[in-house]
């Protein structure tokens, strides 16, 4: 009979069996809203210390991958446990480490982002609801297929809309296209984002335009085996967003198809990928949002040499008031604890020392989705006016 080694037996008798007791809440905790089922840890302490239990009592070794790891401790029962440091309010990935190999924790939901399935806790900001589910009208996210004739296959959007769009059938509404980071894909802003939510609370309050948000898959370029923000990488962006979704959307949803009503936005990787294909593309967009890019400086720069805006964007410094003409908004945001925080302002001040009307606004945390749903929260406010 084959023997398996004692790692393969490890990493079975994790998957059979790795679950957190039922009942077994500690007192003056609440489950996180990212768990499967509700009478599981993860479980959130007032102080936003986080308690995990994991049941896998043949294992020599467990861990906690949540930014930094920690050391679980076993009990007679074979249940590991672990109280993490107070964490900070947002969305966080995290992973079990069991033999030096990470996994996706049964207790909870499982998200794309870092480029794999991981696990995710939802830790609660005070007095923070505006992503929060409300007895409001809700739109919904439809999961589309569509063509790409740059990648030669069919390709995945999440489009949000808006309430009543089923019903008022004469109304036509703007798109705010809406871009993900490295690492993820179309469902991104749709899950992690909280769009739909976001978007319901805000129209309902009169805050934001009724506007369909169109979510896409930002990787083209990886398809044709380019990355970074090379004019070539950029070409092909533009090439899917500008050649093929957009006149998707056009075709088979009700939007007003000019450019006072179209605006391109992301983070990270998708604001990068904003900045280059809508200020190229300002007959277009007409609006333009960036969160929390790494263009400006504060990580490697993705072309190995200085952020040279004028370079990037001919007349952007030269001739802003061309641009301002063109542009309904131009908004920048970033963490306040982002490495790209003081490289982000500098190159706002810049912009607007000659004379670039932008918006910016800066909001506590990292490169997180919690400064991210914000972001978006506040651009969806500016634009359509």
């Amino acid at each position: 009979m084959k023997k398996f080694p004692i790692l393969s037996l490890i990493v079975v008798f994790f998957i059979l069996f790795a679950n957190c007791l039922n009942g077994q809440i500690p007192e003056g905790s609440l489950p996180a809203s990212t768990n499967i089922r509700a009478d599981q840890c993860p479980c959130i302490l007032p102080d936003l210390s986080v308690i995990f239990r994991i049941h896998a009592p043949d294992a020599t070794k467990v861990q906690l991958d949540l930014g930094r790891l920690y050391e679980m401790k076993q009990d007679e029962n074979g249940i590991w446990t672990v109280k993490t440091d107070p964490q900070v309010p947002g969305f966080h990935y995290y992973s079990l480490v069991i033999g030096g190999l990470k996994f996706a924790d049964p207790a909870s939901e499982s998200f794309y982002g870092m480029g794999r399935m991981a696990s995710g806790i939802d830790i609660p900001e005070a007095g923070v609801d505006f992503y929060t589910v409300k007895d409001v009208p809700h739109g919904e996210i439809r999961s589309v297929t569509y063509f790409s004739y740059t990648t030669n296959s069919w390709r995945k959007l999440n489009i949000y809309t808006p309430p009543g769009y089923d019903r008022d059938v004469e109304t036509s509404y703007p798109v705010m296209y809406l871009q993900h980071g490295g690492g993820e894909d179309e469902r991104g802003w749709a899950v992690q984002g909280k769009t739909d939510v976001v978007m319901d609370n805000l129209i309902a309050e009169g805050k934001a335009k009724p506007m369909i948000v169109v979510m896409a898959n930002g990787n083209a370029t990886q398809v044709k085996g380019l990355g970074g923000y090379t004019d070539e990488a950029m070409a092909i962006f533009k090439e899917e967003m500008i050649g093929n979704i957009v006149p998707f959307v056009e075709k088979h949803y009700r939007v007003i198809a000019n450019v006072e009503s179209r605006a391109l936005a992301g983070l990270s990787m998708g604001g990068g990928q904003s900045f280059y294909t809508g200020l190229r593309n300002t007959n277009v967009f007409s609006h333009v949002g960036i969160f929390s890019s790494g263009i400006f400086g504060g990580i490697a720069n993705p072309q190995g040499k200085q952020f040279d805006a004028e370079a990037a964007i001919p007349g952007i410094l030269t001739n802003s008031s061309a641009f301002n003409k063109s542009l309904k908004a131009l908004y920048i945001s970033v963490g306040e604890q982002d490495p790209r925080f003081e490289h982000t302002k500098k190159a706002v001040q810049t912009f607007r020392d000659n004379g670039l009307n932008v918006q910016f606004n800066s909001f506590p945390g990292d490169h997180e989705w919690q400064v991210w749903r914000k972001s978006l929260h506040d651009f969806a406010q500016r634009i359509f006016k």
